[in-house]
């Protein structure tokens, strides 16, 4: 498969989501939202077991960590297998009542870990230029456009703001943060410093101003196409994900990278307060974690039983790893 296929297959999977109406009855429907970083792998383990079973029907419907469990809690959608890029989301907005009286889950498996990278293009200002000692640098000049996720949508937004409030820190480059994001809003994003440790409150509406150096998307599907089009010069984003698109990257320092465990007391300094209201009892806390994937399966899963044995099938092919997925754990 062209990996450079990523975001098209994300966007053939939702149109054939959307077309399922047409799936002969002897097709058992399990239905599957993945966090959008982990659409090209799933699409190809899709395959793959759509061909050992014929009469299953495995339907991906991509969006950012956040949005996928709120299809569960928030829209009630009937949703077989849902798959965070986050595994403390889970805990955080499922463990809780639903409306028939029981939480929506109570367990998860965690799978794979990745990492936070700088995506860009041959295209991207700076790309002969920029290294992992100098990535800072070049994000703080004027000229260049940096893009990242929406935070109250997907764990990838949230977490781009959490590398660079750990950068500011662990690389001593006092307001690396507001040159690069901070100051592009209206009022700045401001970190606060106490004891060691690093908060950012995020306002309910976080928008950038115009013709700032600073651009949101709500999902990296979406991010990763601006990043091509030109309309930014760097990503913030997974690194299967820029392997998987076949873009060039910086690899950050591991201290901020959220992406070693050596490394876990270090993050966790970082928390962001995500400004959506109705998260202010279901999560809006989140705190510099080591970048791990989970899975559950929603309590009233129409499919459940298939949906185990898709999940055993997938943990078996992430496991086994390979160019393009997360690492397994």
């Amino acid at each position: 498969m062209d990996k450079r296929g990523y975001l098209a297959i994300g966007f053939l999977i939702i149109l054939f989501t959307a077309g399922s109406g047409c799936i002969s009855d002897e097709h058992t429907v399990v239905k599957v939202v993945p966090a959008g970083s982990l659409l090209l792998p799933l699409a190809e383990i899709e395959q793959e077991y759509e061909a050992i079973h014929p009469d299953i029907d495995i339907q991906i419907e991509g969006h950012g960590s956040i949005q996928a469990i709120r299809q569960v809690t928030d829209l009630h959608r009937p949703i077989d297998l849902i798959v965070v890029a986050d595994e403390s989301l889970i805990p955080d907005m499922m463990y809780r009542e639903g409306p028939n009286g029981v939480n929506y889950t109570d367990w998860y498996t965690p799978f794979a870990r990745n990492e936070m990278v700088l995506a860009f293009t041959n295209a991207s200002a700076y790309a002969d230029e920029i290294t992992t000692k100098n990535w800072y640098s070049i994000l703080s000049r004027d000229d260049v456009k940096v893009g990242f996720s929406n935070p109250t949508l997907d764990a990838a937004g949230y977490r781009a703001l959490l590398v660079m409030m750990l950068a500011e820190e662990q690389l001593d480059v006092p307001g690396l943060f507001g040159s690069v994001i901070g100051e592009s809003f209206n009022p700045d994003l401001i970190i606060n410093k106490t004891d060691g440790d690093m908060t950012l409150e995020l306002p309910v509406l976080l928008r950038p101003e115009g013709g700032s150096k600073v651009l949101i998307r709500d999902a990296s599907m979406f991010l990763m196409s601006l990043l091509e089009s030109g309309g930014i010069d760097y990503a913030f984003d997974y690194k299967s994900v820029a392997i998987g698109q076949g873009l060039r990257y910086v690899e950050l320092q591991p201290e901020v990278n959220l992406g070693d465990e050596a490394y876990a007391s270090v993050y966790d300094d970082a928390v962001v307060y995500l400004g959506f209201q109705r998260f202010a009892t279901i999560g809006n806390k989140r705190t510099g974690l080591p970048v791990v994937y989970a899975a559950t399966i929603p309590y009233d899963a129409p499919e459940r039983e298939e949906a185990e044995k898709f999940l055993t099938f997938m943990l078996d092919a992430f496991a086994e790893g390979g160019t393009g997925y997360p690492a397994p754990l």
